[in-house]
């Protein structure tokens, strides 16, 4: 079921942001008979990196849209700080969490504009547009533009380079000062010098908030406190990156596979 309606609780407690998957299993409406995931068990603590890998098909993506109460499983709990997704508000539940996709959507209008879009819900002022445009490492750059701030970005953010875009959106994620958030394959569309600038404004970002990584590539996700790693929707393993690597299932034939991907194209 696709969630629209608006009601139900906002918790008065302090938001610690500590998402869990207890046995959910989920088909999407409009294909109730392809099961996309089945009995995940995931859990993160409050400021804890966590990751989500595989290939393309396998869940990632899913488990954040009902993080983010986009749909309500078939079976099982998603929750949030022990809360049950389904008796929270949606409109506050996504409050509480900001997300970076792959593609950045940029509107035509100012840098300054686009970034204090993440909290539209209020007048952001240009010091936390620029506390967190600092924060996503795009600050200098703007500062050192002709117009600033000021300066459009053009339609779909044309103006700007991939990695100046996605640094953008990673401002605009963190102005509200989200307690979690979802790194949905934000550096996958990337050149190697444009993930490397994007990837220090995510490590930046993920300080002090829990933070959800989804990817492909897992040079990114070396460092996340635990990896999920799904197959066909399921959890086929899961433990640190070191943990997983002597385990030589499928991350480490993932990694071995791209490890051999990355010296092919260097050495090309």
């Amino acid at each position: 079921m696709i969630i629209t309606k608006y009601h139900r609780l906002c918790p008065q407690s302090p938001v610690h942001g500590s998402p869990s998957f207890d046995r959910v299993n989920f088909n999407y409406p409009e294909r109730p008979d392809v099961t996309v995931l089945s009995s995940i068990d995931l859990s993160a603590t409050s400021g804890q990196t966590v990751a989500l890998v595989g290939s393309s098909g396998s869940g990632k993506s899913t488990v954040a849209q009902l993080l983010e109460r986009f749909y309500d499983c078939a079976h099982g709990r998603v929750m949030l700080d022990g809360h049950c997704v389904t008796a929270l508000r949606p409109r506050w539940l996504r409050a509480q969490m900001s997300i970076v996709s792959q593609e950045p959507v940029l509107f035509d209008g100012s840098i300054a504009a686009n970034i204090a879009y993440g909290d539209n819900g209020r007048q952001v002022s240009l010091a936390e547009v620029m506390a967190a445009a600092r924060r996503a490492n795009i600050h200098d750059f703007v500062i050192d533009l002709p117009e600033g701030y000021r300066t459009s970005v053009g339609g779909k953010g044309t103006q700007l380079s991939g990695g100046q875009k996605q640094r953008v959106a990673i401002a605009r994620a963190l102005v509200r000062n989200p307690k979690m958030i979802i790194l949905d394959e934000a550096t996958s569309s990337l050149d190697g010098e444009n993930e490397k600038a994007v990837q220090e404004a995510l490590d930046k970002a993920s300080e002090g908030r829990t933070c959800v990584v989804i990817a492909h590539r897992l040079c990114t996700v070396r460092n996340a406190a635990h990896i999920f790693v799904l197959d066909g929707g399921i959890i086929a393993e899961s433990g640190t990156h070191a943990d997983l690597v002597v385990k030589k299932g499928a991350y480490y034939r993932l990694y071995q596979s791209q490890l051999a991907a990355d010296l092919a194209t260097e050495s090309a």
